[in-house]
C-alpha cells in the first residue's frame, strides 16, 4: 500500500472537523474517476443507514453503519456523498451515489468536481 498524499489527508481532515459536505473533488481510483461532494464519516454513515433502512432487502444491514466506532488518528478513507463515476460523458448513476474510497489507493486528485454533458 502506498503513502497517502498529505495534503489530500488534510483536506479530509478539516471536512471530518467541519461537518460540512460542501467540499467538492474529483479523484482517480483503481482507474476509475470519482467525482462528488465529501462528506464527513458520520454524516456519510447516517445517509447510507437511512438509504439502507428503507429498502426491504437490505434494511438489516443498516445498524452495521449507525455503529459508533471511534477512528484514532488522521482519515484513512473519503467519503463522497452525491458522487459520480465518470465514464466517457456519463456519470453513473446520474443522481449521484455514496462511494468510500481510500485515501492511499488515490493515484490524482484535484479541488472541484467535474460536471459531464450528454451534448
Amino acid at each position: 500500500m502506498s503513502k497517502p498524499d498529505e495534503l489530500l489527508v488534510d483536506v479530509a481532515t478539516l471536512v471530518e472537523s467541519g461537518q460540512s459536505n460542501q467540499m467538492s473533488l474529483t479523484v482517480v481510483t483503481g482507474g476509475a474517476v470519482i467525482t462528488g461532494r465529501l462528506a464527513p464519516e458520520a454524516v456519510w454513515r447516517q445517509r447510507v443507514s437511512e438509504v439502507l433502512t428503507d429498502s426491504a432487502r437490505l434494511g438489516e444491514f443498516a445498524a452495521i453503519f449507525t455503529a459508533t466506532t471511534l477512528h484514532e488518528g488522521p482519515p484513512t478513507h473519503l467519503h463522497f456523498h452525491v458522487a459520480r463515476i465518470l465514464q466517457g460523458t456519463v456519470g453513473i448513476p446520474e443522481t449521484g451515489g455514496m462511494y468510500r474510497v481510500s485515501i492511499a489507493d488515490v493515484s490524482a486528485w484535484t479541488m472541484g468536481d467535474f460536471s459531464y454533458s450528454d451534448h
